[in-house]
């Protein structure tokens, strides 16, 4: 198997050190680059391609927000893991909109670290533990009921699926619970994404999940 080519985008020399001596001892895990501002993200983002920017939000001249919206309108396929030590929700909700695949604080284990670059990576929404409980109470106390409306693209079928990515169900999950093949999960997963024009399922799931689907029980 090919290595996760990371770039790490951070201000802080000891900080970066730090990471890339966690992320040395993961083997499946090659370090492309390391920028200390955004403007220097966006830059390598785009020469390197890496798999996953490891990004902090607080730097010199672009700030971690912007440079992840600059990377992704460029290189889509190219995932942004946050790491900062900004928990409040305005960063949270800007990066995610800014199209960030995860956001973690500083302080994260090296495991947590590891586990959400390869989540991340992989496709998946990895947040800590904080920034999930804060996304969760901030879409369940969302007062307005569930826009189903907003996807008129969407057939009932692809409707009901996104609703249960949104309740968190896994590809698998919902081949059991719709009983059909892993294949054609996929295959109406693929659909969904491309009529809502996003890159992956975790973008797909912010939507989902701002429109009010998948809160109920």
């Amino acid at each position: 198997m090919e290595k996760m080519r990371i770039l790490i985008a951070d201000d802080h020399p000891l900080f970066r050190e730090g990471i890339i001596a966690v992320l040395q001892g993961y083997g499946e895990v090659e370090i492309v680059g390391e920028a200390e501002s955004g403007d220097e993200a966006v830059s390598l983002a785009e020469s390197l391609q890496p798999d996953v920017v490891l990004m902090d939000i607080s730097m010199p001249g672009v700030n971690g927000i912007e440079a992840t919206r600059q990377i992704t309108m460029t290189s889509p396929h190219i995932r942004v893991l946050v790491l900062t030590m900004f928990d409040d929700d305005n960063s949270v909700f800007s990066a995610m909109r800014a199209g960030a695949r995860g956001y973690l604080l500083k302080g994260a284990k090296p495991k947590e670290i590891i586990r959400a670059l390869v989540g991340v990576a992989d496709g998946e929404a990895i947040f800590s533990p904080g920034i999930a409980s804060k996304m969760m109470y901030y879409f369940d106390t969302i007062q307005r009921p569930p826009q189903k409306d907003m996807f008129p693209g969407l057939t009932a079928r692809e409707i009901e699926i996104l609703e249960q990515l949104a309740k968190g169900m896994t590809v698998a999950d919902l081949a059991s619970t719709f009983q059909l093949s892993l294949k054609t999960v996929r295959n109406h997963v693929s659909n969904i994404l491309n009529k809502l024009q996003v890159a992956d399922r975790a973008q797909a799931i912010l939507l989902a999940r701002e429109a009010g689907l998948g809160r109920g029980t």
